[in-house]
């Protein structure tokens, strides 16, 4: 598929998804909305910044379209708010006036207008595990019209320790729904999932999401403790596009703003202690361009999809090699450019080789001063390198996965 305009989907659809500048698929996208659209169960792992929103969302709204009957048809259930919020908005650019509303059903926002969507015929649900679950124990929701069950970023929800959750929601949900699984990766309780929640699968899979994207340059710079503020304003002056900057702590993404702020950058913070309110107004800041510069904890490294982020600085080295690539997917996504560099201390190379060593990469060294970069004399092998266009072929046979050919 080379256009969204071949799909068999409603003329209604086809000019919302013109109207909002779809025009041409990305390859997840190419691949599991026509398996979607004929009522298949789908597993779909890709890296971040693929397309998968629109993966489904596409034949959700198809569905909602076709079939009138009401009460809840459809949920998307997501890790954080941020991501439901943002699922939700594309939704509502799409749905035009023929569908209702999305009912967001999240933690952090007021209760009441979230069940005010519902009471108003919401006919689809993007929610997070721990409020939902909430919901269905209170008996405030009804899934007995569900026909369709989207995990967007379900690697995420487990870690986040949703499981159980997710276990006690799927269990009041009617069986013979269609579920769509998008992941980055497939761990083994994510496996468990699949085992027990979709029905014989199409299964796809693009690339490495284990490494970085190839439309990211990866760079590393070694710099001392007392020099790190001056040379992360170093890389932030030499930007001109929106960075986002990546710090351990709550306290130390706060401190990091701040002083930004105090050195002339329109710098702005989102972590966990930040109330919903506030992460809203830092979130929309950042992405209206009124704040160039976003520092963040881990919080922002999933679930948060701001286009156009020309730099990831990583100010501190994250403390598993999953949330580096998670992170670094911020920038270079639907096949823009962009660049992610990682800041380290001496003390601290033999952690980056780790991380270089778990995901099978080598960044390119750069010098603080903006000197050329710095190669590694180690040896790389096929396996260091993606390539940013793969073909994949397709096959609903459980059981196999499909793989990336060049």
């Amino acid at each position: 598929m080379q256009n969204f305009s071949e799909l068999s989907i409603s003329a209604f659809t086809k000019e919302r998804l013109s109207q909002a500048g779809f025009s041409t698929p990305t390859p997840v996208q190419a691949a599991a909305i026509p398996h979607a659209l004929e009522g298949k169960d789908v597993l779909a792992t890709a890296q971040t910044g693929t397309g998968k929103t629109l993966a489904f969302l596409v034949p959700i709204i198809e569905d909602l379209l076709k079939q009138r009957t009401p009460g809840v048809a459809a949920l998307i259930l997501v890790p954080t708010r941020e991501l439901a919020i943002q699922v939700a908005e594309q939704y509502d650019r799409l749905r035009g006036k023929q569908l209702p509303v999305a009912a967001i059903v999240v933690g952090g926002l007021s209760e009441n207008q979230q069940l005010s969507a519902l009471r108003k015929g919401a006919r689809l649900v993007v929610a997070t595990p721990g409020r939902l679950e909430d919901f269905l124990d209170r008996k405030l929701i009804d899934f007995r019209a569900l026909r369709m069950l989207v995990l967007d970023e379900a690697d995420r929800m487990l870690d986040m320790g949703f499981l159980p959750a997710i276990r006690r929601i799927a269990a009041a949900l009617p069986g013979n729904r269609q579920t769509l699984f998008f992941s980055a990766t497939l761990e083994a309780s994510a496996a468990r999932l699949v085992d027990n929640y979709l029905k014989d699968p199409v299964r796809l899979a693009f690339g490495s999401v284990l490494k970085p994207s190839e439309n990211v340059r990866v760079q590393a710079l070694e710099v001392s403790h007392h020099r790190k503020q001056d040379v992360l304003q170093q890389l932030l002056a030499k930007e001109s596009g929106r960075c986002l900057v990546f710090a351990r702590t709550k306290r130390g993404a706060e401190r990091l703003a701040k002083n930004l702020n105090r050195n002339g950058f329109t710098a702005t913070a989102i972590h966990g202690d930040r109330s919903q309110s506030q992460r809203n107004t830092a979130l929309a800041g950042f992405q209206q361009g009124r704040y160039r510069v976003m520092v963040a904890t881990d919080l922002a490294s999933r679930g948060i999809h701001v286009q156009d982020i020309a730099h990831v600085i990583n100010y501190d080295l994250p403390d598993i090699a999953e949330s580096f690539i998670h992170r670094v997917g911020r920038t270079g996504r639907a096949g823009q450019q962009g660049i992610a560099s990682t800041l380290f201390s001496s003390d601290q190379r033999a952690d980056l080789f780790l991380l270089e060593r778990s995901l099978g990469i080598q960044m390119e060294r750069v010098q603080a001063d903006g000197m050329p970069p710095q190669t590694r004399t180690r040896k790389t092998s096929d396996s260091d390198h993606t390539t940013p266009c793969q073909k994949f072929s397709i096959s609903p046979l459980p059981g196999e996965f499909l793989q990336a050919q060049m």
